[in-house]
């Protein structure tokens, strides 16, 4: 599987990794409602699907991502 990272994707290819996976139905402007997750963020290159989907599932926004990435490595490390 190709990155699906910004870095590593056009601004077309991140809407159609959006389109492909809510379905060929998905409008965009409309799934923020549904999903509870602004998709927008990620096709205009503001913030990857990571984050997203971190901020939808804790049911806040993430200000500082990099924090969140050591306090997972440091909880894996105690497992």
């Amino acid at each position: 599987m190709a990155s699906i990272l910004i870095k590593d994707t056009t601004k077309e290819q991140r809407e159609q990794i959006i389109r492909e996976s809510l379905g060929d139905d998905y409008d965009v402007g409309c799934g923020y409602e549904a999903t509870g997750i602004n998709y927008q963020l990620y096709i205009d290159g503001v913030k990857e699907l990571r984050e997203l989907n971190m901020e939808a599932n804790c049911g806040f926004e993430v200000a500082h991502p990099e924090e969140i990435k050591s306090e997972c490595t440091q909880s894996q490390a105690v497992l």
